[in-house]
């Protein structure tokens, strides 16, 4: 097992692709921590931190560690962080996966969007980064990961949706400055994300319910991805922006359609590509 005895932290891992990448890397072996707030059954949100945590152990057989976190506030990060160092003695790998997404022009974005968005996305990498970094300096293999797109500062990408863009490439940006700052401790930060919509709450909530469904790949396809870079050497493989299909096809898989919800369906592009 390529992950065993290796501890990895998963923001937003209660469902979507943050459980996806939990589950792949606990069948490698690896300790799990996946840090949420979700803890209430919500009818459009599937699950809790604490029935994730059941299904990644069923599906995964490592060790899962659900820890409730709201990564918008630094105490609580910081509990999760010795929490997991109380639990699993050190942390190798941090997954950046908590986002908030709202769509809108900037007429319809409400501040209180607008913070949420800008407090996860941002502030939150930011901060578990941060709080992290001490502890990924002490592993033989560190990684950060971001779920975050590659930045082309392209002005299609700002126009429909300023609030969100802007969000979304702070923690791209996060990737660049860290990737260099932390090159000397031997730490990889990258970014990982999908050539395709994906299969999740927020597609099918936010962006175009069941009729987009049709047209996304599923979870599994950004986790195997991750697991791929994440085998790779921290000292080779830094400050990249990884996308899901490329970094399988550099692997050698070639048929992605295993992948799709509906292999018949064409498949929707996703924002930033």
């Amino acid at each position: 097992m390529l992950f065993q005895n290796k501890t990895v932290l998963v923001t937003g891992g209660s469902r979507g692709i943050g459980k996806s990448i939990a589950t792949r890397l606990s069948r490698e072996g690896a300790r799990v921590v996946i840090a949420s707030k979700t803890i209430e059954p919500n009818p459009k949100l599937p699950g809790t931190i604490y029935s994730a945590a059941e299904e990644i152990r069923k599906d995964g057989g490592g060790e899962v560690l659900p820890l409730v976190c709201d990564i918008r506030f630094e105490d609580q990060i910081q509990k999760v962080v010795e929490q997991t160092i109380q639990s699993f003695g050190g942390i190798d790998i941090l997954i950046n996966n908590a986002s908030a997404i709202q769509l809108t022009s900037t007429e319809q974005t409400e501040p209180k969007r607008f913070d949420l968005m800008h407090d996860i996305n941002i502030r939150g990498t930011f901060f578990m980064s941060r709080a992290c970094i001490p502890h990924l300096k002490k592993s033989s293999n560190a990684h950060i990961l971001n779920l975050s797109p590659p930045l082309h500062l392209q002005k299609k990408w700002f126009a429909d949706h300023l609030a969100y863009t802007i969000s979304k490439y702070g923690m791209s940006m996060i990737v660049m400055g860290l990737s260099e700052e932390l090159k000397s401790s031997r730490i990889a930060v990258n970014a990982l994300w999908p050539r395709t919509t994906i299969a999740t709450a927020a597609v099918k909530n936010l962006l175009g319910g069941d009729f987009l469904i049709q047209r996304s790949r599923k979870p599994e396809i950004v986790a195997d991805a991750a697991f791929y870079i994440l085998k790779r050497p921290a000292d080779q493989c830094t400050g990249n922006f990884f996308i899901d299909e490329e970094v399988l096809k550099e692997e050698g898989i070639q048929d992605l359609d295993p992948y799709a919800v509906n292999p018949g369906q064409k498949l929707m592009t996703d924002l930033f590509l």
